[in-house]
């Protein structure tokens, strides 16, 4: 069965240097990323994601539940196994702080078009999506 799902677009700034974002994509290479923090994410409702780099600007695709809400997610996704050790090493790239947590540290994006769109949104609640499987 197919059913609604929520969009979050955000994005951070890495450092500039080719080095560190040498060494932060591989973080994030296939297999790389730790389990636990995937399942994390699993876990409060995230179905998918994507990351997308430019330079040092990464751009986030996150597809959650429908009734996902975003703030609650990801103060609960801080306290899940390893997270924090998760956001504390990859902070080491980011132009963040260290002790910032995902939700902290990554910045919604507010959508102005999408074609054929019906009603007005905004990046606090999610973008409402077609369907999911």
């Amino acid at each position: 069965m197919k059913k609604a799902f929520k969009r979050y677009c955000k994005c951070i700034e890495l450092k500039s240097d080719p080095n560190l974002i040498r060494e932060y994509k591989k973080l994030h290479d296939i297999g790389a990323t730790w389990q636990e923090v995937t399942n994390g994410m699993k876990k409060i409702g995230i179905l998918n994601m994507e990351i997308y780099i430019s330079g040092t600007t990464l751009f986030m695709i996150m597809d959650t539940k429908a009734d996902f809400n975003h703030e609650q997610a990801m103060s609960k996704l801080a306290t899940l196994p390893r997270q924090s050790e998760w956001e504390a090493l990859v902070s080491k790239y980011q132009q963040t702080s260290s002790d910032s947590s995902a939700g902290q540290k990554w910045k919604l994006l507010e959508r102005i078009y999408k074609m054929d769109q019906k009603q007005q949104e905004n990046p606090e609640n999610g973008y409402i999506e077609g369907t999911y499987i």
